[in-house]
């Protein structure tokens, strides 16, 4: 993180903004997977894959999308790591909560209904996600090496306490998704929207750290 964490209570308002941040990330992907065309916002592995196994699978498609995406998550990674030193980070996380809501706007005027829209969406998604993946050293947009490293520490009876909050930001971000999948099955045009609500919840609570 970029602040010191001295007292336990500051301890637990940090692991608490990043679990919900963490939800965030899992809307956001799933929303992105769901309904912009099978692809990631924040998982850049995944979208390399997807361009790679479209070769056999014949879905052209597939790669405009997941280019889409590997560009904006680029671009906001890079454009992250030039400004955060003159930025501070409660300003970044407010430019991605403005992203997100961009994003979950123009879902529910209902763009992403064609293939240009959907690569559109795409690269404001995955722009946000490149913004937190950058900024917050602690995973919460890429989780195969959090996953790893609990798993290889319960293995060797080595867990600890902050491992419980490393467990909780896997959970986070599968309750995230579960939350947009909910949406999406009873009300479509708001998918977008969860995501860019729970990104909002974070900068609110990183506010009060």
């Amino acid at each position: 993180m970029s602040s010191a964490i001295t007292t336990p209570s500051a301890a637990r308002a940090d692991e608490r903004f990043l679990l919900v941040l963490s939800a965030a990330s899992g809307a956001t992907d799933a929303f992105a997977f769901l309904c912009l065309g099978n692809v990631f916002a924040g998982v850049m592995t995944g979208n390399l894959v997807l361009v790679g196994a479209s070769v056999g699978a014949g879905d052209r498609d597939v790669v405009p999308r997941a280019l889409s995406a590997l560009t904006g998550y680029a671009l906001g990674a890079a454009g992250a790591a030039v400004v955060s030193a003159q930025v501070p980070a409660r300003l970044l996380l407010a430019g991605q909560s403005a992203l997100l809501a961009l994003l979950a706007a123009g879902w529910a005027l209902g763009l992403g209904r064609s293939l240009g829209s959907q690569m559109a969406l795409l690269f404001v998604a995955a722009l946000a996600m490149g913004v937190q993946a950058r900024v917050w050293s602690t995973p919460t947009t890429y989780f195969t090496g959090t996953f790893t490293g609990l798993a290889g520490r319960v293995g060797q009876g080595e867990a600890e306490r902050a491992d419980r909050w490393a467990a909780g930001r896997l959970v986070a971000v599968v309750l995230g998704a579960a939350a947009t999948s909910l949406i999406v099955w009873c009300c479509a045009p708001a998918a977008g929207a969860t995501g860019a609500v729970l990104c909002a919840a974070a900068y609110v609570l990183l506010g009060r750290r």
